[in-house]
């Protein structure tokens, strides 16, 4: 049975586990090495009722996370969050990531949030057309600002306001 729910740091283990996959097999995060869990401890703590992180559990393993961040740390951005969304690689294409997208996008508005931002590779046409689903327009591209696996990459800029 899949649960949508708030995560705990007693989930961070595996959200680390699900993050670290993603930085070393695809181009969803720039990040290029793994994360330690004292690392996630502190992205985790910067983390709360306005920023919240959920997971979907499936009979206690966690096969996906969601955040929203803190889009910067001056106060005019204080109504603004930049999301991310990551799914087990075993479980992508059934449609969990639809399911943590309305569910996170749901956290942010009861939050009080006016915006929310995503940043994604010029590559990730997923994720790309996830947010569109939702409702996110493209609001512009950075050219080549991220080398990974030695090649540079675009970075699309997409925008929810609610």
């Amino acid at each position: 049975m899949l649960t949508i729910r708030q995560a705990t740091l007693a989930d961070l283990g595996q959200i680390t586990e699900i993050y670290n996959d993603a930085i070393q097999k695809t181009t969803a995060t720039f990040d290029t090495e793994p994360k330690t869990l004292e690392e996630q401890e502190n992205w985790f703590a910067s983390h709360d009722a306005r920023h919240p992180v959920l997971v979907v559990d499936e009979d206690g393993i966690i096969i996906a996370w969601a955040s929203l961040s803190q889009w910067s740390d001056r106060c005019a951005y204080w109504e603004t969050a930049e999301i991310s969304l990551y799914v087990k690689e075993q479980h992508r294409g059934k449609g969990i990531g639809k399911q943590l997208m309305r569910a996170i996008i749901q956290a942010g508005k009861t939050a009080g949030l006016h915006t929310v931002i995503a940043r994604i590779a010029g590559s990730n046409k997923t994720s790309a057309d996830l947010c569109k689903f939702f409702g996110f327009q493209y609001i512009g591209t950075m050219k080549e600002v991220g080398n990974k696996f030695g090649n540079l990459l675009d970075v699309h800029l997409m925008q929810l306001i609610y």
